[in-house]
């Protein structure tokens, strides 16, 4: 059901914006119930009170022979007091009775109660009250048609000096507790509407925003099925700052990785073709020869030294390609073991001595030590070193600069390899350690490598944690830079 970033979105937004609305609500309705409710018993017990001091002033000023004679004299004006009350108190009635508990007088709005009858129980419980202190509780007073929120006090006349005031009567003001209860209701209907406006409100809002943030994820995934498909050429537009822009902007470099690596792939199997499809012909033409006889024997060790060397062309293409599926497998182990750096480089130098004279370069070692110790996987280091230093011989202009520089500094050592020679181009120095690159693509220099040297030569020294860099001038000169771990002599 929801299955779309709109429909949730949508559901999410409706559960917070209800949820919210039902706890506003009920924490809303409760406080005003309970203020509610607070203010009209205190309007109640308030209302007793003041017709309690009027009544009893009233009747002691008066000089009547009893309570019930004083009421039946000045009912009018009584009756006319009791009015004012009610009318200030929406729905609020007062009833006044003798000390039996029947009822003398009311305000005029309630003249069908003047003949009721309180029950005793009741009388005998405001009976037990203070002046000070109404009894207030919610009944019908036996007289009532239903519950109200009554407040009583009772009545007592002059007594001798000395004697107890004796009970002449009661006050009882009622107010229907029904009006709380339709205040709390007419809110609860109010926030309703609110929310039943806040919630269309949002769902446009939902709508707009859920469209923003699904639109470029649909692109991006029509995108995705055309990558599927073998078409990098699609990009998908980049529209604002936010993450969405961002993530938009990170599936187009994601697209140009994929179309790089796509043209390496091409690139390498043009080049692995081309390096197996060469040296293969060559041999089979040779051994065609011999066998044919159209080679003289004198001239048989010339072509068989040939067929050798491509021999060993296809031995170290088919050792890079077997050296690249143990890194990727997670299958080479490296030993870390502590040698001398600089006597590696020695040795590389030594052994390219040939290659070196053939193209009369200029040749600087320097060291900042005779001896330095770092610690890596010997062999590892020496097929980084070499491979590095085979491809400064290899593209060093002829009486050209070439020089090899080790010097440490803060626990590192840094391994420097530069030649003058035609260089690398500054937009394509990101790619020279990519997997199939292969600067020299004329083939005009490099006739044997396929492109794979620099990619194993930078996984190496991901394994070691160290770090690999090039630095190039198109045309002037090339510079690689390694780091390794020094090993302090103490």
């Amino acid at each position: 059901m929801l299955k779309s970033v709109f429909s949730k979105y949508l559901v999410a937004f409706l559960l917070i914006i209800t949820i919210s609305f039902i706890v506003l609500a009920g924490v809303i309705g409760s406080m005003l119930s309970s203020y509610s409710a607070n203010a009209k018993r205190d309007a109640v017990e308030d209302g007793a009170e003041a017709v309690s001091d009027f009544l009893g002033e009233s009747y002691r000023e008066s000089y009547s022979g009893s309570f019930s004679q004083y009421v039946y004299l000045h009912r009018d004006m009584l009756r006319g007091s009791l009015e004012l009350l009610s009318v200030n108190e929406e729905q609020m009635m007062v009833l006044v009775t003798d000390e039996s508990g029947a009822i003398l007088v009311t305000d005029v709005g309630n003249e069908q109660y003047v003949s009721g009858q309180i029950p005793a129980e009741i009388m005998e419980a405001v009976h037990l009250q203070t002046l000070t202190e109404p009894l207030t509780e919610l009944t019908d007073l036996g007289v009532l048609s239903t519950r109200y929120l009554v407040s009583a006090l009772p009545l007592y006349g002059d007594s001798p000096e000395g004697a107890a005031s004796p009970l002449i009567g009661a006050v009882f003001v009622c107010s229907p507790s029904g009006s709380i209860t339709g205040l709390v209701e007419s809110m609860l209907k109010t926030i309703l509407i609110s929310c039943m406006w806040v919630m269309t409100a949002a769902m446009l809002a939902v709508y707009f925003i859920s469209e923003k943030i699904s639109s470029p994820l649909k692109e991006m995934s029509r995108a995705a099925k055309q990558y599927a498909a073998g078409k990098f050429d699609v990009r998908v537009p980049v529209r604002g700052s936010d993450e969405i822009a961002e993530l938009a902007m990170a599936f187009n470099n994601m697209a140009n990785s994929l179309a790089t690596v796509e043209d390496q792939r091409r690139s390498f199997l043009a080049n692995v073709s081309h390096d197996l499809r060469t040296p293969m012909t060559t041999i089979a033409g040779f051994i065609d020869g011999i066998l044919d006889g159209a080679i003289p024997q004198e001239k048989q060790p010339y072509y068989l030294e040939l067929i050798a060397g491509e021999v060993r062309r296809l031995s170290r293409l088919v050792a890079s390609l077997l050296d690249i599926s143990r890194i990727q497998a997670g299958d080479r182990k490296f030993t870390m073991t502590a040698f001398d750096i600089c006597e590696m480089a020695r040795q590389i130098l030594i052994s390219f001595e040939q290659r070196i004279d053939e193209k009369q370069l200029n040749i600087e070692f320097e060291c900042d030590r005779d001896n330095m110790t770092v610690y890596a996987d010997r062999d590892a280091i020496h097929q980084v070193l070499y491979n590095i230093c085979d491809n400064a011989v290899k593209f060093t202009n002829p009486g050209g600069l070439y020089r090899i520089n080790i010097t440490a500094h803060d626990k590192k050592t840094y391994v420097s390899v530069f030649n003058e020679g035609q260089g690398i181009p500054e937009a394509e120095l990101p790619y020279v350690f990519d997997r199939f690159y292969k600067s020299d693509k004329s083939r005009g220099l490099d006739k044997t490598g396929v492109g794979l040297g620099l990619y194993i030569t930078k996984t190496i020294m991901d394994a070691h944690n160290e770090e690999i860099w090039v630095k190039s001038v198109w045309g002037e000169y090339c510079e690689f830079v390694f780091t390794l771990q020094s090993v302090v002599s103490k």
